[in-house]
């Protein structure tokens, strides 16, 4: 295959790229056709979106998780970990702060809980910070696994998105990273289509870089988002945690970082060329491998940012991952360098504006 006519086909039409064609991408190394891949991606990035960028105030709101994948750092047997779980008025207050600091949206994301108490504290929240603002501050959830009738209580109190990454869209590498009890494969795929129709903003995303992952592997990632016609991805490095399964013997060198770091910035770029006008988050993980890793992550297609706004009395004790940046800056200090990194770049941070997927109102107009 030719690079330059396969860039341009990408460019032309949504889902322009065969499987092959993917893959040929997502294997590129020299330097001079990834500055190239990246570049398209840019442009497209910048034909839907703009040379914008959305944000969302992140809030960690607790680690306790019902689940134990083995990748996971505040996974349910992790002994090691220190668990918290905040109150509705803790984060009511942190996305408050995150309104007053003009942020359009925020994103609400905790350990995986299925439990009446949960579903009612988390309907309290919404309905608080909905109130507050006078729906005028955009709510993501990330939460796991629910019924339909808790993701339709919570889309009824106020949250229009939903991030449930699959991490792993194939089945039979989804087992390996998961054990059998209380992982199926098959219940988090469904979720994904419940949400879609009680009329979440529905995202999903994979880790980049798992032992034995593979170029055609991260092709059929790609293939499921279309499949699922996802309004949002989320992905990002896998990084290594000591206290895991997958991470516990895994050595963590430079070179290795450096690999997952270009491997997370591919899977941006082609992702973007293949769904074009998707909002797609410029990961933490990426700036985990490097001080501008996020500001890469815009220049390669992606259009979100997640800056935490979690007060730095818990950031530690969420940690999916080791080497976590800003965990004890203010949410304040953050946005000041993140305005600034951002600005740098060319970038226009929209500020008090929800952000929402161009997908998701295409697909609701063509539905009318």
């Amino acid at each position: 295959m030719e690079l330059i006519p396969l860039l341009e086909q990408a460019k032309t039409s949504r889902g322009a790229l065969s499987h092959a064609g993917l893959v040929f991408l997502l294997s590129l190394e020299r330097r001079e056709d990834l500055e190239a891949l990246f570049a398209a991606a840019y442009d497209v990035k910048c034909r839907f979106i703009g040379r914008n960028v959305s944000l969302r105030g992140l809030i960690e709101m607790g680690n306790i998780c019902s689940k134990d994948c083995y990748y996971c750092g505040i996974r349910r047997s992790n002994c090691k970990v220190s668990r918290f779980q905040l109150t509705p008025d803790d984060v009511v207050a942190m996305a408050m702060e995150a309104y007053h600091a003009r942020y359009g949206s925020i994103a609400i994301q905790s350990g995986e809980i299925e439990s009446d108490a949960h579903t009612a504290m988390i309907t309290e929240i919404l309905r608080k910070i909905s109130a507050a603002t006078n729906g005028g501050l955009g709510i993501t959830l990330s939460l796991g696994e629910q019924t339909e009738d808790v993701y339709r209580q919570w889309f009824e109190a106020g949250a229009h998105r939903y991030l449930l990454r699959i991490e792993e869209a194939n089945e039979a590498r989804y087992r390996a990273l998961h054990p059998a009890e209380g992982h199926d494969y098959h219940r988090r795929s469904a979720c994904l289509d419940t949400l879609r129709r009680i009329g979440y903003q529905v995202g999903s995303g994979v880790m980049c870089g798992l032992p034995g992952q593979t170029a055609d592997d991260l092709a059929n990632d790609i293939e499921f988002y279309l499949k699922k016609d996802l309004d949002m991805i989320g992905m990002g490095p896998w990084l290594p945690h000591p206290d895991t399964p997958l991470g516990r013997d895994f050595s963590d060198t430079e070179p290795f970082r450096r690999k997952q770091l270009i491997t997370g910035l591919k899977m941006i770029a082609v992702t973007r060329l293949y769904l074009h006008n998707v909002n797609i988050a410029a990961t933490t993980a990426l700036q985990t491998l490097a001080p501008d890793g996020r500001e890469r992550g815009i220049l390669a297609g992606a259009n979100v940012i997640m800056p935490n706004v979690t007060d730095t009395a818990y950031r530690s004790r969420y940690q999916l991952y080791t080497g976590k940046p800003d965990l004890d800056e203010n949410s304040e200090k953050i946005r000041d360098n993140l305005t600034n990194s951002l600005a740098a770049i060319g970038e226009n941070i929209l500020w008090a504006q929800r952000g929402d997927s161009p997908r998701f109102f295409q697909r609701q107009n063509s539905v009318s």
